[in-house]
């Protein structure tokens, strides 16, 4: 059996061989087993060393940021410089030594923002491993009990006044995310989460997965947490709109 350091070796090799193109990259990935939620991304149609060996030809960039490990899922903070560069996060579900489900949430790189931060520089290793089931209950709280009932005045409980963020359009402090997640559009929240699918954590790292909308769009929203001290002290996140049933290209949803 792998163990969570070897795992996260081989997704950061296979999400590599986007751009090596090396087929071995791909021999993690379970393909008779793979389910894929990416929405725009056909099951089946190709294998990954093929697809691998093509992309690499348009001289694609990746960048595997961070990665983490919790159970059975493996997830990564990843930069992409294809035609366009992209920020993502990449989430694994592993069955034995092989990977069987991938889930991602991609929006396009911006920034940096008013505070000077990009959306991925920042701390890269988890510490206070033992708070690891700790910092989940503190983050599937704040995101349950305070952003989905919009309870914002709540916040200061989970998270630092001087909150170090990452999102490209905001400065840090609690106070400019609040008014952000506070704003309207045409009557209803501009930002409104809805539901949590999945709470992933290592340490002082936690990744919610959650559904909801933005705009009235329906949204993937993708947010990382660092925690220190029982509170939120920094924020990344990356926003998707969820495509309509009618353009996916697999029957496996988003989430």
């Amino acid at each position: 059996m792998t163990t969570p350091n070897q795992r996260k070796n081989l997704i950061r090799k296979l999400l590599k061989g986007i751009e090596t193109g090396d087929p071995a990259a791909a021999a993690v990935v379970n393909e008779s087993k793979y389910i894929q939620h990416n929405p725009q991304t056909h099951e089946g149609s190709e294998g990954l060393a093929a697809l691998f060996a093509r992309l690499s030809k348009t001289n694609p960039r990746v960048n595997i940021v961070r990665a983490f490990a919790d159970g059975d899922f493996v997830f990564a903070h990843t930069e992409y410089d294809f035609a366009t560069r992209r920020i993502g996060f990449e989430v694994f579900r592993f069955e034995a030594d092989q990977a069987v489900e991938h889930w991602d949430n991609i929006q396009p790189r911006r920034g940096p923002n008013p505070s000077g931060r990009t959306m991925v520089d920042g701390p890269t290793t988890p510490t206070d491993l033992d708070r690891t089931e700790e910092n989940r209950r503190l983050v599937r709280t704040l995101v349950q009990d305070v952003l989905i009932p919009r309870r914002l005045d709540q916040l200061p409980h989970y998270v630092d006044a001087e909150l170090a963020q990452h999102n490209p359009n905001l400065t840090d402090g609690i106070a400019p995310w609040r008014a952000a997640l506070e704003a309207t559009h045409k009557g209803a929240p501009a930002i409104h989460y809805q539901h949590l699918h999945r709470t992933l954590a290592e340490g002082s790292f936690v990744l919610t997965v959650s559904e909801g909308t933005r705009a009235s769009t329906p949204t993937a929203f993708y947010d990382l947490y660092r925690l220190k001290n029982a509170k939120v002290v920094e924020h990344w996140d990356t926003t998707e709109p969820v495509a309509p049933k009618s353009e996916w290209k697999n029957d496996n949803g988003k989430f």
